[in-house]
């Protein structure tokens, strides 16, 4: 998943986006209410992790206020140390899809955001196939004909945007976008050569397609 988190707390902000990072998602971070607004309404995140109390100018109630003015329904995860009962209905009143207060167990809050994201979006199924190849999400495992594949993290994690997308064209913009982070060069090579030692651990026959122009593309049209 692609998470924003909008934490100004250097500590906790850190601990979080360093444990999403580690779980295998893309997370872009902001430390202020403004640059928070900025980029959840800017870029497309399937999961968003808000502070209540930001500086800046604009506190996590508002960003969510004007995201759901704008009919943006990305899942909210508000994450706050004002914990009360009235606190919290008044975030989920704003537009908040579920509350978590300070201090919290990280697991915990994993297991929210999944749970956001998975309400939000068709379900896929438990295991991506095409063909001989397997992935399952959930064991971080991949496997052709049987055979385990060892792949490095954006090697999996191309594979998995192509494989749950099967016969549709992703153009390398947005394979950056999605398994790389905001401070990836646009013009870097990173999706090629990633691409390139994905077939290698593939093997033969080919079943990652290049389209000219258009990107790469796993299963017929």
């Amino acid at each position: 998943m692609r998470i924003l988190v909008v934490e100004d707390d250097k500590d906790v902000g850190g601990f979080v986006v360093r444990g999403l990072k580690e779980a295998g998602h893309v997370v872009e971070q902001a430390d202020n209410g403004r640059d928070g607004m900025f980029m959840a309404a800017s870029e497309a995140f399937d999961a968003i992790i808000l502070d209540r109390m930001l500086p800046g100018g604009i506190d996590g109630l508002r960003i969510l206020e004007t995201l759901r003015a704008q009919n943006n329904t990305v899942p909210v995860l508000i994450l706050s140390a004002l914990a009360d009962v009235d606190e919290r209905v008044r975030g989920l009143k704003a537009g908040g899809d579920d509350y978590l207060a300070k201090p919290f167990a990280f697991a915990e809050l994993v297991a929210r955001v999944r749970a956001l994201a998975r309400r939000a979006t068709p379900p896929l199924p438990p295991t991506l196939c095409c063909g001989d190849i397997t992935l399952d999400p959930a064991r971080r495992a991949a496997f052709r004909a049987g055979q385990r594949l060892e792949l490095s993290p954006k090697e999996f994690a191309l594979l998995e945007c192509l494989l749950a997308s099967p016969g549709l064209v992703l153009p390398a913009e947005e394979l950056l976008e999605r398994v790389w982070d905001e401070a990836a060069d646009p013009f870097t090579s990173a999706v090629k050569h990633t691409m390139h030692r994905l077939r290698a651990k593939l093997g033969d026959p080919p079943v990652i397609e290049t389209i000219r122009e258009g990107g790469y593309r796993i299963g017929p049209p």
